[in-house]
Formats: C-alpha cells, sequence, structure tokens
C-alpha cells in the first residue's frame, strides 16, 4: 500500500506569497466592516478589489500554478468523456422512474403483506 504524498509549501517565497493572500482575505472582510459608514457600492467595491488582488497572489503561488494546471488537465479529460446523446439519456431516465415505481409498488406490496400476517393472522388485532 503507497502512502499519501504529502505537499508542502516549499520556499519561502511561496510561504509568503500565501501569507500576503492570506491578509488580503482578512484586510478584504475588515474593509468592508470598516468602511461601515459608506455606500454599500464602495464597501463591496473595496472587497472585490481585495478578493481579486489575494486571489492573483495566491495565483502567483507554486500551490496556484498547481491549481491551475490541475483545472486544465481536468477540462482535458472532461473533454474525452462520451456524452449520451439527449434520445440517450431520456431513455435512460425513463428506465430509472420505471424502476423506482416497480420499486415502490414491490415494496409497498410487502410492507401490506407483512402487515396483514402479522397484525390479522398472527396477532388477531382486528
Amino acid at each position: 500500500m503507497s502512502q499519501p504524498q504529502v505537499e508542502t509549501v516549499s520556499t519561502g517565497a511561496d510561504k509568503a506569497k500565501l501569507a500576503v493572500a492570506g491578509l488580503l482575505v482578512v484586510g478584504a472582510v475588515a474593509a468592508f466592516y470598516l468602511l461601515g459608514q459608506q455606500d454599500t457600492w464602495i464597501r463591496v467595491a473595496a472587497l472585490i478589489a481585495a478578493l481579486i488582488a489575494a486571489v492573483a497572489v495566491f495565483f502567483t503561488a507554486e500551490q496556484g500554478k498547481q491549481l491551475i494546471g490541475f483545472a486544465n488537465e481536468s477540462w482535458r479529460e472532461v473533454k474525452k468523456v462520451v456524452w449520451p446523446t439527449p434520445k440517450e439519456a431520456g431513455q435512460m431516465t425513463g428506465y430509472v422512474f420505471a424502476f423506482v415505481v416497480v420499486m415502490a409498488l414491490f415494496l409497498w406490496l410487502t410492507d401490506k403483506t407483512l402487515e396483514w400476517v402479522l397484525y390479522d393472522l398472527i396477532l388477531n388485532w382486528r
């Protein structure tokens, strides 16, 4: 059994970038509340601007670059998927609904049969 690989922040520059990104997020929330006397659009603009700056700083760190690489690989894999045609999707949906109805009827019949056997035949509760 292989051990899962743990990725850590490798360089001081990456640690600093992640710290700056975290501080920008905290600063964004703080600025939103500290600008409570200003118009709402100013508060929201300050919040969005600081969050965009935090995201930009994060993507310059190694973890951000790895995230972008992962997203690109994931998108490439999604393109390889053979999606069903609308007709096939409709047929499969119909099969699922039919199975659910048959299963519901089966469970209802089983419940009523057990109820009849237990309460009417065995216990005579009628």
